[in-house]
């Protein structure tokens, strides 16, 4: 009787034993699919986040692109603006220089006095268009340049370089790298050919 208790006994710890490891490796794999979900969801998070960031870099690339194309857009809708005004106040410059030439040839002291406020008016004006970033091609005695100025005579000069500007008919205006109006000048014939620039480079070994 004894060791038929005895057996019992051990048969139930037995039992007992397998029911826990059952339930243990049970448990076990739960555990384990639950971090397997975990870590699909983390992947899935992971590659959701990478396309959202990836988004956001695009969607900020757009807008620095949008913003920088808009900025040259307005730099450029103002240089048109400003080229175009120019364009129209060269006429009246053109007599008000006209004028200013004028009275300097006439003694009189009313008319030389009425020549410097013009003048005045003219230095006003082409200060203002200065500042626009408007250039003027006022170039007497450097090289002519047929890309900035416009040649309409000769003058015969055994003095000075050859293809000189030898007087400025009309004056010109650029801006920009851009020529609104060329020079109307007069070149000089007959002198010497001018020396090409020197070579700043150096020379290389």
């Amino acid at each position: 009787m004894v060791e038929a208790a005895i057996r019992a006994g051990e048969q139930a710890a037995k039992d007992d034993l397998a029911k826990d490891a059952d339930k243990m490796r049970a448990e076990r794999d739960e555990l384990q699919r639950q971090l397997a979900d975990a870590q699909d969801e983390v992947q899935k998070a992971q590659t959701e986040a990478a396309d959202a960031a990836a988004r956001v870099a695009r969607l900020q690339a757009d807008w620095d692109n949008y913003r920088k194309r808009t900025a040259a857009e307005r730099v450029a809708e103002r240089a048109r603006a400003t080229e175009k005004l120019v364009e129209s106040l060269l006429p009246a410059i053109d007599d008000l220089e006209r004028a200013v030439e004028h009275a300097q040839g006439i003694d009189d002291a009313q008319v030389k006095e009425l020549g410097a406020g013009i003048a005045n008016v003219h230095a006003k004006i082409v200060g203002v268009l200065e500042r626009e970033g408007v250039e003027v091609i006022d170039r007497p005695g450097e090289a002519f340049d047929p890309l900035r100025e416009q040649a309409v005579g000769q003058v015969q000069d055994a003095e000075a370089y050859d293809d000189s500007v030898a007087q400025v008919l009309r004056r010109g205006y650029a801006m920009g790298g851009k020529v609104i109006r060329p020079a109307m000048v007069s070149v000089t014939v007959g002198g010497p050919k001018r020396p090409a620039p020197a070579d700043d480079g150096g020379e290389t070994a």
